[in-house]
């Protein structure tokens, strides 16, 4: 019966979403691409993204974090056209014509942001088949894209929608190469191809990687890299011929297109943003200085379990750490890992982002950031909900280069909004209502706005399992 009911339920996230529509004369669509300037200078892939249709709503009484540090007690948030239009206290007017969501002993925070994930790339369920997110042929390979591996009927994608209110979310490729190549930030909605998801305006990323990965991967196979001074040497190669590429390309003198060079010049030009897979300090700090060297810019270390240790040289370069709670140990870089690592970053002033790398953990960032606070709490560092709040919503917006349109409350950003049904730092508490470009796609009481899928049998609501 388990096979028989999982068949007859493929891809029913995928028409859950479609439902939404089907009141609406301003459906999906999907657009052609628009002509480019030269082929190696912008992507061929521009995004089709197109929002779906919601309507005037006003989420009155609620507690109000709005992503930047502030709290508003009985607040009130106004949506419509796809965006915010105001928030403030229960004096701020709602107009005519709203819809009224009562949020009464409620909380109310921007869409979460999760700046590392791999949902689409090693897709749900984990089999061979779908391991996509390693293209492990050789150390650097800048010149993968990881939207060409993206699965968007991945069941995760919903997953993380209703269980965890993500509403943005950077998908990479893995750690097995020093340039694993290029990531791309995707709007967590329901669509038939990941150039419909592709957040518009959102710039790439681009993968690296140091540490044990590459040189284990590569050593086993008796090549360079094999050791950390090999990762440098190959990572600064691969920067000096990059900086030739880019320079006669900027000449106008480039007789032949290296797709590679393509991303990497981009990256030297501050086109795309490099997303640092790094646990030690030490190599965080070597990092800094080959970026330096070169003349690009770590947008954000990944995973750092050690980043307290140089928290005051992250806050010097302006550079985020993106987390997790308390993962630590599963190899000898990860040793050095803390609780406190997330407490004691914040407490310096430096950006913290709470990130999953995980199809589960994305499911509860919200917990997890409470978990990072409350190991700083036992060791007397005070953090606010606000600005916990933060480090899975406008810091992470910030390291994607996002942060203009989302990441926080803001009058004039996109309408990517979470009702909790307490507080969202609490174990107790999951999403009630998810709201992505001001359209409602997830209502817990709503079983049209309830998407389910064909590889979680047995869950309730979900199909009988006998």
């Amino acid at each position: 019966m388990r096979t028989i009911r999982t068949i007859g339920r493929v891809a029913t996230h995928l028409l859950a979403g479609f439902a939404l529509l089907a009141s609406s004369s301003a459906g999906f669509a999907e657009t052609k691409p628009v002509a480019t300037t030269p082929v190696w200078q912008e992507s061929p892939y521009p995004s089709t993204y197109k929002p779906y249709p919601g309507e005037p709503t006003a989420i009155v009484g609620a507690t109000v974090f709005d992503g930047a540090g502030g709290e508003i007690a009985n607040g009130t948030v106004l949506l419509q056209g796809g965006k915010v239009v105001a928030v403030g206290d229960a004096q701020l007017a709602v107009p005519a014509g709203y819809k009224r969501v009562d949020g009464t002993g409620k909380f109310v925070t921007p869409g979460v942001i999760d700046i590392h994930s791999h949902l689409g790339v090693y897709a749900s369920p984990a089999v061979q088949a779908h391991s996509d997110g390693n293209e492990a042929t050789a150390p650097t390979t800048p010149q993968v894209w990881a939207e060409h591996s993206v699965w968007p009927q991945d069941p995760g994608f919903s997953r993380a929608l209703t269980n965890g209110g993500v509403t943005s979310l950077q998908i990479l490729p893995g750690s097995a190469n020093l340039i694993g190549g290029r990531s791309v930030v995707l709007k967590n909605v329901y669509a038939r191809t990941v150039q419909a998801m592709k957040f518009p305006g959102a710039p790439y990323g681009m993968k690296m990687a140091c540490g044990e990965n590459p040189k284990r991967v590569y050593g086993s196979r008796n090549q360079m890299p094999s050791t950390r001074m090999g990762n440098f040497a190959v990572d600064r190669q691969a920067w000096i011929k990059a900086a030739e590429y880019r320079k006669k390309r900027a000449d106008g003198k480039l007789t032949e297109r290296d797709l590679a060079m393509d991303t990497m010049a981009d990256v030297l030009d501050g086109k795309i943003l490099v997303q640092n897979h790094c646990y030690r300090a030490d190599e965080m700090a070597q990092v800094i200085d080959m970026a330096k060297e070169f003349g690009y810019k770590v947008s954000a270390f990944h995973h750092a379990v050690e980043a307290y240790k140089i928290a005051d040289l992250l806050k010097e370069n302006g550079i985020c750490a993106a987390i997790w709670a308390d993962w630590w140990g599963f190899k000898m870089e990860a040793f050095d890992g803390i609780p406190e690592n997330a407490a004691l970053l914040a407490d310096a002033g430096a950006c913290v982002i709470i990130h999953s790398d995980d199809a589960n953990g994305i499911q509860r960032l919200n917990q997890e950031a409470a978990k990072a606070r409350a190991a700083g709490r036992r060791m007397g560092i005070q953090i606010a909900d606000g600005e916990v709040i933060r480090w899975i919503t406008l810091n992470p917006a910030k390291a994607l280069g996002i942060d203009k349109q989302t990441g926080s409350l803001a009058q004039g950003k996109m309408g990517d909004v979470v009702l909790w049904n307490g507080n969202p730092l609490s174990v107790y508490s999951r999403p009630e209502k998810v709201w992505i470009d001001g359209a409602l796609l997830f209502d817990v009481n709503d079983p049209a706005r309830r998407p389910v899928s064909d590889f979680e049998l047995g869950l309730p609501g979900e199909g009988d399992v006998k």
